[in-house]
């Protein structure tokens, strides 16, 4: 079987870590090179002492393009000055990370890639704007009720996110010392996420308008992404529950959970897991991802098979942590 060859560009980071992990053992996948200019000449493992396996490949201070598809694993806003910069051949797809392309405007040729919304045009796709890790969470826990026609009224969201949401640089809320046994809020309805989240919903639901209060919390653990929300719905929990196994049943990384999820059910994973509760005239819809797998370079891979026609879990066939 022809591999694919791929690049990356801004493997030093978290995503990028991630990413090379998952293409390291993708079956259809050769790995061409690691970009970085803060590592470039250094070894992966210099960074990445995991990748020990890869202990002789080397970041590279520049790309090549003698590859069919690049990752842009680059901190926003870094991501279109790159590509303004580099002018890399049409011929060459691109999967981007970062939020620079995820928002409709003019000029903008990205398409949206969440597969459990786009997963055809993401087949057809030159470039793929990857999601936010809490839109992921949050856009999968409401995907079934807009294509439903059935988001009349404001949400409320509270989540709460691992410290690799934040980025391999260091800040003041990400030290250890200040993130154990602390929890903070942040962002508290103004997330950058929220544009997406609308957008997609939208799509879906033309006529969605309504408020989606989001509060976003800091965690004190490493990985993973918890939503919680909750809207008004006036008909059974049955109904909610075909509503959303009906929307699901061909998307292989979206599971319904007769249980309430706890976190390391998907840690270490590219899967979600929903959860439905109805309390009188309200639904709770719980959701629970990895956000360095399905809120970012998992989702990634899971665009790279749709791009070039594999099975959508090559690669992502990955174990919880569990314990």
């Amino acid at each position: 079987m022809k591999k694919i060859k791929v690049g990356v560009a801004g493997g030093a980071g978290y995503t990028g870590g991630e990413l090379i992990r998952l293409l390291r053992f993708h079956p259809a996948v050769e790995l061409a090179f690691v970009q970085s200019n803060s590592q470039a000449g250094k070894s992966l493992t210099a960074v990445h002492p995991d990748l020990f396996e890869l202990a002789e490949m080397q970041f590279s201070p520049k790309i090549s393009e003698d590859i069919d598809l690049l990752f842009l694993c680059m901190g926003h806003g870094d991501s279109a000055k790159f590509l303004a910069a580099e002018k890399i051949s049409p011929a060459i797809k691109i999967i981007d990370l970062s939020q620079d392309f995820r928002h409709k405007r003019a000029g903008n040729d990205f398409v949206y890639g969440l597969p459990e919304l786009n997963r055809e045009a993401i087949r057809q796709a030159q470039k793929i704007a990857n999601p936010g890790c809490f839109a992921t969470a949050i856009q999968l826990a409401l995907l079934p009720l807009a294509d439903a026609a059935q988001l009349n009224s404001d949400i409320q969201v509270s989540a709460i996110t691992g410290s690799t949401g934040a980025g391999q640089s260091l800040s003041p809320t990400t030290h250890f010392s200040w993130r154990n046994n602390n929890a903070s809020v942040y962002k508290a309805l103004t997330h950058q996420h929220l544009t997406e989240i609308r957008q997609s919903l939208n799509q879906l639901q033309a006529d969605f308008a309504s408020k989606i209060n989001f509060i976003p919390f800091r965690g004190n653990f490493s990985r993973g992404i918890l939503v919680a929300l909750h809207l008004p719905w006036n008909t059974s929990l049955t109904d909610a529950r075909d509503t959303f196994n009906g929307y699901y049943q061909n998307h292989p990384f979206v599971q319904l959970s007769k249980t309430n999820p706890d976190l390391k059910r998907v840690v270490n994973t590219n899967h979600c897991l929903l959860y439905l509760e109805k309390h009188d005239d309200t639904l709770l819809v719980v959701s629970v991802i990895d956000n360095l797998l399905k809120g970012a370079s998992g989702q990634a891979v899971q665009n790279m098979n749709l791009l070039f026609d594999l099975p959508e879990h090559a690669g992502l066939q990955l174990k919880s942590v569990a314990f």
